[in-house]
C-alpha cells in the first residue's frame, strides 16, 4: 500500500480533530436547545456574539492570522526561527493592543449598535440583555486576539496538532457553561446530582470565556517546543511587520465584508417570527460540520505548503497542489451535501432538543438549503488561501465584496417577494447565502486560472471532468439514500434508518468516484 503524502496525513489529522470538535459541538447544541429551544432569549445570545466575533475575525482570527502565515513562513525560510519569533512577538503585541482598544469602543457603544444596526427588530428587553451579553463576550475576544495568532505561528512552523486541539477545548468550555452554569436544575448522574448555578443565558457566555482560556492554554506547549520567548516590543516600522500590515489591509476589508454577511443576516431575521435567528444559526452550524471536515481541514493544511512553493518559485508544484486540493473538495463535498440533505431530518429531531414539530421542520428546511452551499464555502476557503500564498490579498477582497452585494440584494429581494414574514423569508435568506458564496467561488476560480496562466506560466486547473463525476456520484448516492430511508420499514428507529441510508449513499458514491479518491491519498 502506498504511503499517504504529508499533506494528506496533516489533512486527516485535522479532519479527525475537527470531527471530534464537531461531535462535541453536537452535545453542546443538544444541551443548549434542550434548555432554550427556538426562543427569543437564544436569539439574543446568538445576535450578541456577532460584533465580538467580527472583532476577533478582523484582528487575530482571520485578517491578521491569514496574512501572517505566508510572511512568517518566508522569514522562517530566509532568516531563521529567532527572527521569526521576534516578528511574532511584535505582531502579537500589536494585535492585542488594537483588539483591546476596539473592545473598549464596542463596549461603550454596545446598546446603540444593537438597537440601530444589528437587531433593530428586537424588543427593549431583548436589547438590554443583548447589550449585557455583548460586553461579556468581548472578554473572550481579547483572549482570542492572542490565541488566534498563536495558532497562526504554530501552523507557520507546520505544527498542526495543538492548533487543531484548541477548538476542542473551546467547545469543552462551552459545554461546561451549558451543562452546569446555565440550567436551572442540576444534572443527575445516578445517585449524584451535579449542582447547577441557574445563570441562564449568561451561563452560556461564561462558558465561552472559559473555553477561550482553554483554547489559548492548550497551545502554550507548542510555543515552548519551538523555543518561543515573548518580547515586549511594539514596532510598526519593522520591515516584515510593515509587509504583514500591507497584506493585512485588504484582508481586513475582506473579513469585514464576510462578517457583514452575518450581521445583515441577523438584521434581516430580527424582524421575522421568534426563533428565526436561532433557526438560521442551527442550519448554518449543521452545514459547517461536513464543510469544516472536508473543506477547512484541507485548506488549512495546504496554505503553508503553497506559500513555500510560491516563495521558492516552484509554480508547477504550486498549481498541482491547488488542483489536487480542488479535486479532493469536489469529490467529497458534492456527494456529501446531497446525501446529508436526504437524511438530516431525524438527526435534527434527535440532537436538537427542545423543538416542536414545526421547529424541526424549520431547521431541516434551512439546513437542506445551507448544505447546497458546502461546495461554494469550501472552494472559497481554498482559492482565497491560494491568493494569500501569493501575497495578493486584493482578489479575495473583491470576491468577498461580490458575496456581500449578492447576499444583500438577493436576500432583501426574496424577503419582499416571498409571502409573509415567516419561514418562507428564512428560506430566502439562506438561498441568498448559497448563491452569494457560489458566485464568489466561481469568480475566484476564474481569476485564479488567469493568474496561473498569465503570471506564473502554468496550465489552467483541470477540474471539469471531476466536477461531472462528483455530480453523478451525488445523484446516484443521494437517490439510493432516499430510497433506502423510505423503504427500510423493518427499521423503526428513524435515526438508525437514516444512518444506514446515509452509509448506503456514501458507498454508492464512493464506487462512482473510486478512481478519483486517489487524490485524497496523494494530496
Amino acid at each position: 500500500m502506498k504511503k499517504l503524502s504529508r499533506l494528506t496525513r496533516v489533512s486527516l489529522l485535522l479532519a479527525i480533530l475537527f470531527g471530534l470538535d464537531k461531535l462535541l459541538s453536537v452535545g453542546r447544541q443538544m444541551l443548549i436547545s434542550k434548555e432554550f429551544g427556538l426562543s427569543a432569549v437564544l436569539d439574543v445570545f446568538n445576535a450578541a456574539n456577532n460584533l465580538p466575533d467580527m472583532l476577533f475575525m478582523l484582528i487575530s482570527g482571520g485578517a491578521l492570522a491569514i496574512a501572517f502565515i505566508p510572511i512568517l513562513t518566508e522569514v522562517l525560510g530566509k532568516e531563521g526561527q529567532q527572527k521569526a519569533w521576534d516578528l511574532f512577538s511584535n505582531i502579537l503585541n500589536i494585535g492585542f493592543l488594537i483588539t483591546a482598544a476596539l473592545a473598549v469602543v464596542f463596549a461603550i457603544f454596545a446598546r446603540p449598535l444593537i438597537e440601530n444596526v444589528i437587531t433593530p427588530g428586537f424588543t427593549e428587553v431583548q436589547i438590554d440583555l443583548a447589550t449585557k451579553l455583548m460586553r461579556m463576550n468581548l472578554i473572550s475576544t481579547l483572549i482570542f486576539s492572542l490565541s488566534g495568532l498563536v495558532m497562526a505561528g504554530l501552523q507557520a512552523n507546520e505544527h498542526f496538532l495543538l492548533p487543531a486541539l484548541a477548538p476542542v477545548f473551546y467547545t469543552l468550555g462551552q459545554i461546561f457553561g451549558a451543562l452546569l452554569l446555565a440550567p436551572e436544575k442540576g444534572l443527575s448522574l445516578g445517585p449524584v446530582t451535579l449542582p447547577a448555578l441557574g445563570l441562564g443565558v449568561e451561563g452560556l457566555v461564561y462558558g465561552v470565556i472559559i473555553g477561550a482560556f482553554l483554547h489559548l492554554l492548550i497551545q502554550v506547549p507548542g510555543l515552548i517546543k519551538y523555543n518561543y520567548r515573548w518580547r515586549p516590543i511594539v514596532n510598526f516600522k519593522e520591515p516584515y511587520t510593515r509587509k504583514v500590515f500591507k497584506v493585512m489591509g485588504p484582508r481586513l476589508i475582506t473579513m469585514f465584508l464576510i462578517q457583514m454577511v452575518f450581521l445583515v443576516q441577523d438584521n434581516m431575521a430580527s424582524g421575522l417570527e421568534e426563533g428565526a435567528i436561532s433557526a438560521l444559526m442551527y442550519g448554518y452550524w449543521i452545514m459547517q460540520i461536513p464543510q469544516t471536515l472536508l473543506g477547512t481541514s484541507v485548506a488549512t493544511a495546504v496554505l503553508p505548503t503553497l506559500s513555500e512553493f510560491f516563495n521558492n518559485e516552484r509554480f508547477d508544484d504550486f498549481k498541482e497542489k491547488i488542483e489536487r486540493a480542488t479535486k479532493v473538495m469536489l469529490v467529497l463535498t458534492i456527494p456529501i451535501a446531497v446525501i446529508a440533505a436526504v437524511v438530516v431530518e431525524p438527526a435534527v429531531a434527535v440532537f436538537i432538543r427542545g423543538l416542536d414539530a414545526s421547529g424541526v421542520a424549520r431547521v431541516v428546511l434551512v439546513s437542506r438549503i445551507f448544505l447546497a452551499g458546502i461546495i461554494g464555502h469550501s472552494l472559497v476557503e481554498l482559492f482565497a488561501r491560494s491568493f494569500y500564498a501569493q501575497q495578493k490579498p486584493f482578489i479575495p477582497m473583491l470576491g468577498a465584496g461580490l458575496t456581500l452585494v449578492i447576499f444583500v440584494g438577493v436576500g432583501f429581494g426574496l424577503i419582499a417577494l416571498l409571502p409573509g414574514w415567516g419561514i418562507a423569508s428564512e428560506v430566502g435568506i439562506v438561498a441568498a447565502n448559497v448563491l452569494a458564496y457560489s458566485a464568489q467561488a466561481i469568480l475566484l476560480f476564474i481569476l485564479l486560472n488567469r493568474e496561473l496562466v498569465n503570471k506564473l506560466g502554468t496550465e489552467k486547473l483541470q477540474t471539469v471532468f471531476i466536477f461531472g463525476k462528483a455530480v453523478l456520484a451525488a445523484v446516484l448516492g443521494g437517490g439510493l439514500a432516499f430510497a433506502a430511508f423510505n423503504y427500510l420499514p423493518r427499521i423503526q428507529h428513524t435515526l438508525i434508518r437514516a444512518a444506514m441510508a446515509g452509509l448506503i449513499g456514501v458507498a454508492i458514491s464512493a464506487l462512482v468516484i473510486r478512481k478519483e479518491l486517489v487524490y485524497i491519498r496523494q494530496l
